[in-house]
């Protein structure tokens, strides 16, 4: 069984999907502390052809806190109106701003599953079919640290390949996890371009951006995009 394990990100861009497709079962780390200035709580859409940083309001947010110990502020109506701003043109805006207006309404204040509420709804939407759960539901050894705690998730689940972003190719070693009876895999993403408008195409942005100009078709095209080293 494939397993892949990451943080929850807000609106995080098409390869973070990518890895949802290929696993079996998908864990959010919502019991990682919390990052500030990185992808958890901010992204970048379209606006005005150029990359435009959005903020998901936070209470209490500290590095010395896990994801799931952080609440949710209340400016999703305000992100919703930057976003129709951004995107009432966009081919595909009449199909995505209900699911934006269902994710950035809710009411749930914990962040962890605020968040994995998002990416559970675009996983729906994209009709991708991968089991998706929580790794503080896991029983499993919480004073593990990096690898060690990866490979017990894996053993608690009874997965025998791990399977992580690119950028984990820095961080963690395949022998070790072969020696503890898991195949490690990296997921790399082919390079997409769609267009933007008349603008010049700008990459990595937000999901969101993704999803307003392109179909479901098309995205599930993307989706295949990668390679698994």
């Amino acid at each position: 069984m494939k397993v892949g394990i990451m943080q929850p990100y807000f609106f995080p861009y098409i390869a973070y999907y990518q890895l949802i497709e290929e696993v079996d079962t998908y864990v959010i780390a919502d019991d990682l502390n919390f990052i500030k200035n990185g992808y958890i709580n901010k992204n970048s859409i379209l606006l005005d052809g150029k990359p435009f940083k959005i903020s998901l309001q936070l209470r209490g947010a500290s590095q010395n806190k896990h994801i799931n110990q952080i609440e949710v502020g209340e400016n999703g109506s305000s992100l919703l109106s930057t976003i129709r701003n951004a995107y009432k043109k966009a081919p595909f805006f009449a199909d995505v701003y209900p699911l934006l207006e269902k994710i950035l309404l809710n009411n749930d204040k914990n962040l962890g599953t605020f968040l994995g509420f998002s990416i559970k709804e675009i996983v729906d939407y994209l009709d991708i079919q991968t089991e998706i759960v929580y790794s503080s539901e896991i029983d499993k050894d919480n004073s593990l640290k990096f690898d060690a705690r990866i490979i017990d998730i894996c053993h608690q689940l009874g997965a025998d390949h791990y399977i992580n972003a690119i950028g984990g190719q820095k961080l963690y070693d395949k022998k070790r996890f072969l020696q503890n009876g898991v195949k490690l895999s990296f997921l790399e993403t082919e390079y997409l371009e769609y267009s933007q408008y008349n603008n010049e195409f700008l990459p990595n942005l937000s999901m969101i951006d993704v999803m307003m100009f392109n179909s479901k078709e098309e995205i599930n095209g993307m989706l295949k995009k990668y390679h698994i080293l």
